[in-house]
């Protein structure tokens, strides 16, 4: 998965390791050695957004790819159509232990996976004119107040139907500074 860190179970981080992932290491390297060949579509959050104590911002987007092959998802070199980049884990400073989920799903065959304009703006993902950005400024504040970073990926699943991940990990890291 990540350099040093094999996760197949649920894995806390170790100290040694924690700066690493949140500043040199990229996406990890996904492999499904019983993929078929379809299409498959992976999600990682962190449900636990700012702090499991406090988590405002579930399920904060950290990445999110659509029309993995199968092929490629069994040999590990994963494409597809980007509609999140991958985002490093980055807790803040004394927030405790955040949980970092994958799910993987099979995408349905007639489906064409994409965010709404409100979930690429929980990210600022929304690339407006200024003369757009100043016409919806006010609906958009509005949307972030709602919730501020956070995706809701139940919605995101039923509106695509995919059902149930196929195969699921998550890690546990917290702050290197901590």
């Amino acid at each position: 998965m990540y350099p040093e860190v094999d996760i197949r179970d649920c894995t806390i981080i170790p100290a040694r390791l924690r700066e690493k992932i949140s500043k040199e290491w990229g996406p990890p390297k996904m492999k499904m050695a019983t993929a078929k060949k379809r299409k498959y579509a992976l999600m990682m959050v962190d449900p636990d957004a700012p702090s499991r104590r406090n988590p405002i911002r579930s399920y904060w987007r950290h990445w999110l790819i659509a029309d993995i092959e199968g092929p490629e998802l069994r040999s590990g070199n994963i494409k597809g159509s980007v509609l999140s980049e991958y985002a490093r884990p980055t807790p803040p400073q004394h927030s405790g232990l955040h949980r970092y989920q994958f799910m993987l799903f099979e995408q349905p065959e007639d489906q064409t996976l994409s965010l709404s304009k409100e979930e690429m703006a929980s990210l600022g993902q929304v690339k407006v004119t200024a003369h757009e950005k100043r016409r919806r400024v006010l609906r958009w504040v509005s949307c972030l107040e709602k919730k501020p970073g956070n995706w809701e990926p139940q919605a995101f699943i039923g509106r695509f139907g995919l059902g149930q991940p196929v195969a699921s990990v998550q890690f546990l890291t917290q702050s290197y500074k901590d």
